[in-house]
């Protein structure tokens, strides 16, 4: 029999059932027929079978209701887990023969059958991306399910071995791309908004900006993510002028930096997949190599949380905040303090400084620089350079992130050495004008060690 055509009417008939399912005019489907379909699928030995029970475990899947997707995940975690037999069977051979074949079985025995149905699952057309959007559903129930991170487990294992660096394939994104993928960096934009068609040809304009984005074959036209740049004359302080759509652009031979405005993750289920880092140093390359004059490589980065955290300080009114810097920081309660030169100058004083204690002292339960953005950077090797005052006077920017924007430098010749003292010393790459501003927080900041 010819395999091809049984491969497509296998899969012809699992498509057609699911269709009838999302149209409504199937029965509903609950979670134990789709557990049904995933054993089945492990039990199959023909490749074209599988292909079409991996199909039609996806779409039955698909058909679920949000609790009937719990109840799922919750059978996936219980009911397709590893052996404890044959893992106590297999350590006792270990145990005894201390050999390499053993120690294999015991590796095999350990496996949860999760990870075998995954793989399987994988095999149907289009099953690595409806995989990601099943851990995007996975992802929200952890926090009320923490059973289910057991499951997590499995797939951030395979997708750390799906979506590594070598499957990964650069691409520019510019406005020859296709419209298909460009709606999608609009949807995806999730540092500055996108307003509209016109706003995106604007960031995309071949004079001085560049947009470049990391795809994976499996999933086509999916973005991963994506980085915007601008080539500018000297390093930006402020995003206002980059995002002004009628800001007069530069050629780019007559720039000497390039900065990186925004990264956006595009895919909620691959969360924990590190693909920033090497997004970062390829596109550094890229342009390093298409414009041999840029001197410059830097971030022009949000810092999220900050005003969050100065506000948690300035009103714990036993906190480390002196009575004089409380008293200044509630100038940031009234709505014109912006318009007035003098208020707003006294206020960055302050401000500068304690960003400076913030970015580089304040730490989460990891022993770990509190900002988020703060450990992207610094963990690639970069180098905390400036921390810019009405960075951003945008409303979210002065609700969010207190308008500051920060510069972080990368240096080629010196990225692996900050990278290198990060990870093992925690040690947090600084310019000195930085150190400066750090040392001055020691007069905001009751007892903060000199640094």
């Amino acid at each position: 029999m010819n395999f091809s055509f049984l491969q497509e009417l296998f899969s012809s008939i699992t498509q057609r059932d699911a269709l009838l399912r999302r149209r409504g005019d199937g029965p509903p489907l609950e979670h134990t027929q789709v557990i049904d379909a995933c054993r089945k699928l492990l039990e199959s030995d023909g490749e074209a079978s599988s292909i079409a029970l991996a199909g039609q475990a996806l779409d039955g899947y698909s058909c679920l209701d949000e609790d009937e997707k719990t109840r799922f995940f919750q059978c996936l975690t219980e009911q397709f887990s590893a052996d404890p037999e044959a893992v106590d069977g297999a350590y006792e051979c270990y145990r005894d023969s201390r050999g390499n074949v053993d120690l294999q079985r015991l590796f095999e025995a350990c496996e949860p059958q999760r990870q075998e149905l995954l793989r399987r699952l994988n095999l149907t057309a289009g099953g690595t991306y409806e995989l990601v959007r099943m851990r995007e559903d996975l992802l929200p129930r952890l926090k009320a399910f923490p059973a289910l991170e057991a499951l997590d487990a499995d797939f951030s294992h395979l997708f750390a071995s799906w979506f590594n660096r070598g499957f990964l394939v650069l691409k520019r994104i510019d406005w020859n791309t296709p419209a298909a993928v460009l709606e999608k960096i609009i949807r995806y934009e999730a540092v500055h908004e996108i307003c509209d068609w016109n706003d995106l040809r604007r960031r995309l304009d071949a004079r001085d900006r560049r947009c470049f984005a990391f795809f994976h074959p499996a999933i086509g036209d999916e973005p991963l993510i994506f980085v915007e740049v601008a080539l500018t004359r000297g390093m930006p302080e402020r995003i206002q002028p980059i995002l002004d759509a009628n800001h007069e652009a530069i050629e780019a031979e007559d720039a000497d930096s390039a900065a990186f405005f925004g990264i956006s993750n595009c895919q909620v289920g691959l969360r924990g997949i590190s693909f920033g880092n090497f997004l970062i140093k390829q596109v550094v390359k890229e342009l390093k190599s298409e414009l041999p004059r840029l001197k410059n490589f830097v971030t022009l980065s949000p810092v999220p949380g900050f005003r969050a955290w100065l506000d948690a300080e300035r009103q714990d009114q036993r906190g480390r905040l002196d009575d004089d810097t409380r008293a200044l920081l509630a100038e940031l309660d009234q709505d014109d303090w912006l318009e007035d030169s003098e208020r707003s100058k006294a206020l960055g004083e302050v401000i500068k400084p304690l960003a400076a204690h913030y970015l580089t002292k304040e730490r989460n339960a990891r022993n770990l620089p509190l900002n988020t953005v703060a450990r992207f950077h610094l963990g690639n090797g970069a180098e905390l350079h400036r921390i810019n005052w009405l960075g951003d006077t945008s409303r979210r920017g002065l609700s969010q992130f207190g308008s500051l924007m920060v510069n972080y430098l990368y240096v080629l010749d010196d990225i692996e050495g900050n990278h290198e003292r990060y990870t093992t010393e925690g040690k947090v790459a600084c310019s000195s004008q930085v150190r400066d501003q750090r040392r001055r927080a020691r007069k905001h900041l009751k007892g903060d060690p000199v640094t």
